[in-house]
């Protein structure tokens, strides 16, 4: 029978922040400071990436790239990237602490891994002064996993490298990659979870794949609802998850299964 030891959760969309609103809305700003526009999608697109990294990626994308000429007389460039994650960081820093909130599910599901005797690790695209905000906070309401480490942890090579993963093991003393499952709600997190060879579970309601707030989410119908979970859930599919689930309270009857499966 396999035993699961270790799980590992992302923080924003995953265990804190409904939708991953509060990165979403620090991009946008950092652009449009720069006079350029960004979209929703292109915003969300490379999420789960060290936050540098993530300009960057969306600063290489075409349509984003070909705004950027048209507003600088000149194509993006690495200068420009951190032009863009300078005025990120305070537009980010200033809304953090409103965006701590605790998901649906998650208290009740880590109080259930605990009995288990799992240990609870954490990985994230925040820097460490990111996180001292969202961690005081998430633990105001609850939330405290065992560790977290960041791209800072482990030489700046945040996701989809795997070595978050690995550092959070070595903080647990994990025994090995079997018995070990990431669980997150981007794309970036499942390509993360199979270049260590862990389990990748996707998180689909208050994902930013799915990128809906919970007022926005709470307001669609059931049809709808189904829609967007298919949706969500083959994207993460085809980043390379094992499996889905709707939202954290049904974890602890997934690890059940996968042990019982072995």
């Amino acid at each position: 029978m396999m035993k699961i030891h270790t799980v590992i959760f992302d923080w924003a969309g995953t265990t804190v922040d409904f939708g991953s609103l509060s990165p979403v809305s620090a991009f946008q700003e950092a652009f449009r400071q720069a006079g350029v526009e960004v979209t929703d999608e292109e915003t969300r697109a490379p999420m789960g990436l060290l936050k540098i990294d993530h300009i960057r990626t969306m600063l290489a994308m075409p349509q984003v790239a070909a705004r950027w000429q048209a507003a600088h007389g000149s194509a993006p460039g690495e200068a420009d990237a951190q032009n863009l994650y300078a005025a990120f960081e305070p537009s980010l820093m200033a809304v953090l602490d409103r965006f701590c909130g605790v998901k649906p599910g998650v208290l009740e599901a880590v109080e259930a891994l605990r009995g288990r005797d799992v240990r609870i690790g954490s990985t994230t695209g925040f820097t460490h002064k990111m996180m001292e905000v969202v961690t005081r906070e998430a633990a105001a309401h609850g939330y405290a996993p065992d560790t977290y480490v960041t791209a800072e942890d482990v030489g700046g090579f945040g996701r989809p490298r795997p070595y978050m993963i690995f550092e959070n093991m070595r903080r647990l003393q994990s025994p090995s990659v079997a018995g070990v499952i990431k669980v997150g709600d981007a794309e970036a997190d499942m390509r993360e979870a199979v270049n260590a060879g862990v389990l990748a579970v996707g998180v689909l309601e208050g994902s930013s794949v799915m990128g809906l707030s919970e007022s926005e989410w709470l307001a669609l119908s059931e049809a709808d609802k189904a829609l967007r979970r298919a949706e969500a859930a083959g994207r993460f599919i085809a980043a390379g998850a094992d499996f889905v689930i709707n939202q954290m309270g049904e974890l602890p009857a997934l690890i059940e299964a996968i042990e019982r499966r072995g």
